[in-house]
């Protein structure tokens, strides 16, 4: 065996007596809830296919058009011949339904806040420079783009807004700041105190770069997110979307004036250097949109069915954090139990996954719960009953 082969071996032994290895799963979907493993078939509470808008029958037909007329791949980055007619329609669509002037839409949701933050380091660095100030809880891709920029980068507490005000007092004078947070976090299920944060750019002119993946479709009008349901879209300078959770789809899409997304085409080298998304997916985007437009009724149900989840898990001795999202993590703490109660889950036939470090942090290890509209009552029942039998 050779060094590296070595090296790599004893880690992964080490990993999986922590409990910590991970492994996919081959886990067939047969509808926007349903799944098959092992020739079982389970109930999903492990996706973030929030509005089932994976199968629906509408988002299916506008892939299918956009195939026959298009084909599949791109061929080419978007700056280069990657970019038809069918993109240019979708990020429209979008930018209306945002409520911003424009909007580019990108092959992943982490490609997006890459190329978003790239845009920011470059703008500061026009001027003063500039200093990225970002929620504990940010998405890894989000720390992940600001440390490849090579600016500085200060974490503030989970939602603590006493602490971001003092960094904000700290800046140097002529630095961009730029203040980084998801309007619901996917670990926790919570919502950024996205009011105050708004309150101190009012004060200290910062950039606010929101994601907003896991608010995208279920928050707003239409879905449009929270910054939308709050009032507050007029105070958010880039707002990230993925087209992959409550849109049914892939990709990501980065919203903000014309001026921003301009400078991303020139300076976010996440979307200078890849491939334009397929037709099919901006078509999927656009008409899943559009069923969020037709379809009230959807967003209401997984709001409802967030609601009375958390109301019967209160009445359990179960650590939850606050919120009213369809994300619902059940804190555990050690990864053998964690992984432990998943399996019990299992057997009654739901798909709850464990998550472990270092996707949370150590000692957080949980289950976590992820709501759908198309979660019949019986199936949420099955879950709260399952739920209150672990052990």
């Amino acid at each position: 065996m050779v060094a590296w082969d070595r090296l790599v071996t004893l880690d992964l032994h080490r990993l999986a007596s922590l409990h910590l290895a991970r492994r996919r799963r081959t886990i067939d979907p047969i509808d926007a809830t349903h799944v098959r493993l092992a020739g079982r078939t389970l109930v999903n509470f492990s996706s973030n296919n929030y509005l089932g808008l994976t199968h629906h029958p509408k988002v299916r037909m506008a892939v299918e058009r956009s195939l026959h007329e298009s084909g599949f791949g791109s061929g080419a980055a978007p700056l280069i011949s990657g970019y038809g007619a069918v993109h240019e329609s979708a990020e429209n669509t979008i930018a209306r339904w945002k409520k911003t002037e424009s909007a580019i839409l990108l092959p992943s949701g982490y490609q997006a806040n890459f190329a978003a933050i790239q845009t920011c380091a470059a703008i500061g660095n026009l001027g003063g420079g500039v200093r990225f100030l970002v929620d504990k809880l940010a998405h890894a891709s989000l720390i992940d783009a600001i440390r490849s920029t090579g600016e500085t980068l200060r974490i503030f507490p989970h939602r603590h807004i006493a602490k971001l005000r003092r960094l904000l007092d700290e800046a140097e004078e002529g630095q961009l700041q730029v203040v980084v947070t998801e309007s619901i976090f996917s670990m926790d299920g919570d919502a950024a105190d996205l009011g105050a944060i708004c309150e101190l750019r009012k004060q200290y002119g910062f950039l606010l770069l929101l994601d907003e993946a896991h608010a995208t479709g279920v928050y707003g009008q239409a879905g449009a997110g929270l910054a939308d349901e709050l009032g507050l879209r007029q105070s958010i300078d880039v707002s990230i979307l993925t087209l992959s959770k409550a849109l049914g789809g892939i990709g990501g899409a980065v919203c903000a004036s014309k001026n921003f997304c301009h400078a991303m085409m020139n300076y976010g080298r996440a979307y200078l250097f890849s491939t334009g998304v397929p037709a099919a997916v901006a078509a999927a985007a656009e008409a899943a949109i559009q069923v969020l437009i037709d379809e009230p009724g959807r967003q209401a149900r997984l709001r409802k069915n967030a609601n009375f989840v958390r109301k019967e898990l209160s009445g359990m001795s179960l650590t939850i954090p606050a919120g009213d999202s369809p994300i619902v993590p059940i804190i555990i703490g050690a990864e053998d139990k964690t992984i432990a109660a998943s399996e019990q889950l299992l057997e009654a036939g739901l798909l709850v996954m464990p998550i472990r470090p270092p996707t949370v942090t150590k000692g957080s290890s949980r289950l976590r719960i992820t709501l759908s509209s198309e979660h019949t009552d019986d199936e949420i029942a099955c879950l709260l009953q399952s739920l209150a039998r672990m052990k």
